[in-house]
């Protein structure tokens, strides 16, 4: 028997996707109705998050954050079945996962977090990337199960919130990400560029094929062989600012990366690739 608390988009695909398997499964939720939608599909839903818990060897999150977690958690540990695994896939601190780790182990049950790169339709078609880190023998044992979730799970090693940290590091890059897309597509609306015409440029020139060289570059601190000169990039993001400005556009990147080009500038690296920006974070 399993039990899933938190059936927000992607834990009510989770619990789906275990039914299909065959799973039995108890399911609670913080809004009933929530959890109640799920028994068309053939899981129990509970009112008292601690009755959903009762009989669950194994206990599967997904909640808000780690102040969530801990709290829900509180609460079930009434119900819990002696030597219990938790298996907590809420994106939270390292901080916390380490913590809960601890705390729960001394309390005689199994703590693993196993953050998650999936959105709602990778949990019902059980494809995607599970991270996992800490105790190597609690992993080889919940593998399988993780595994039937997931198209791969990543195990990243004896080190307890490292998980986390990843799944922090990949949520920035993600963040980071869409947000250079926004700047993109309203320099592309300042000078009346069609978005369409964006993904064309994107379907011919694939900028994601320079990342790994760009990573490795930067890693490696190799920036005095410039293959784009900081100055130079510098007076581009000026003609970008400048551009936004004249057509009344708001660019949310861009102004933080002109004033650390400008920092690194007064220090004397305008001829050093422009990479060197990263320099202090490698």
């Amino acid at each position: 028997m399993k039990a899933f608390l938190g059936m927000g988009l992607l834990g009510s695909n989770f619990v789906k996707a275990m039914i299909k398997h065959g799973d039995e499964v108890q399911v609670w939720n913080r809004t009933v109705a929530k959890a109640k939608a799920l028994e068309e599909f053939g899981a129990k839903a509970f009112d008292d998050v601690a009755d959903a818990v009762k009989g669950a060897d194994v206990i599967h999150l997904t909640l808000k954050d780690d102040d969530t977690v801990n709290e829900v958690l509180s609460a079930a540990s009434k119900g819990f079945s002696p030597g219990a695994t938790i298996i907590d896939h809420t994106t939270t601190s390292a901080k916390g996962a380490i913590e809960r780790t601890a705390e729960w182990k001394e309390k005689g049950f199994t703590y693993l977090h196993a953050p998650v790169f999936m959105g709602p339709p990778n949990a019902l078609e059980s494809t995607g990337t599970m991270l996992v880190s800490g105790d190597q023998d609690v992993i080889s044992r919940v593998e399988p199960e993780l595994s039937k979730m997931t198209g791969k799970v990543l195990n990243l090693g004896p080190n307890e919130g490292k998980a986390a940290g990843m799944k922090l590091i990949g949520n920035l890059f993600l963040l980071t990400l869409t947000a250079g897309i926004s700047d993109t597509l309203a320099l592309a609306k300042a000078l009346d560029i069609p978005a369409a015409d964006v993904s064309t440029l994107f379907d011919s020139w694939n900028p994601a094929a320079v990342m790994p060289a760009r990573l490795k570059k930067i890693t490696e601190g190799n920036f005095s062989n410039a293959s784009w000169e900081l100055s130079m990039a510098r007076k581009d993001a000026g003609l970008m600012l400048q551009t936004a400005k004249d057509n009344d556009i708001k660019l949310a990147v861009i102004p933080a990366i002109a004033a650390e080009m400008d920092s690194w500038i007064e220090k004397g690296y305008g001829n050093s690739d422009w990479s060197v920006i990263a320099k202090d974070n490698i």
